[in-house]
């Protein structure tokens, strides 16, 4: 059974950092996909980031590029977030699933986490 554990959420003013980590209980390829997704209240989820742990292929969402990086390490993805921003703010989720020819799209995450808050005050 899959179990994905996150840490690493907190709160920060504007402009500060926060790392995020996530392990994977079972990871073999149909979990090689792995990533993040957010929700804020009232918000529709949205991937932040995600990285194709075979390939090293990986996604981020417009508004966090040149800030957020994604890394991983045996079972174990990391969030780096920096320059954090107060629409930053919002639920976390580790999310993983398997490769579709060699891309992670959104559709294909289908384990998660419990999720973890983060929360930037301005």
């Amino acid at each position: 059974q899959v179990q994905l554990v996150e840490s690493g959420g907190g709160s920060v003013q504007a402009g500060g950092s926060l790392r995020l980590s996530c392990s994977n209980s079972m990871y073999d390829y149909r979990t090689s996909c792995m990533g993040w997704f957010r929700q804020a209240p009232g918000k529709e989820r949205e991937r932040v980031a995600s990285i194709n742990k075979y390939s090293g292929d990986t996604f981020f969402t417009d508004s966090v590029k040149g800030r957020f990086t994604i890394s991983s390490a045996e079972n174990t993805i990391l969030l780096q977030m920096n320059s954090l921003k107060p629409e930053d703010t919002a639920m976390y989720y580790c999310a993983a699933g398997n490769p579709v020819y060699d891309s992670c799209p959104a559709s294909t995450f289908h384990y998660w986490g419990q999720g973890t808050q983060v929360t930037v005050s301005s």
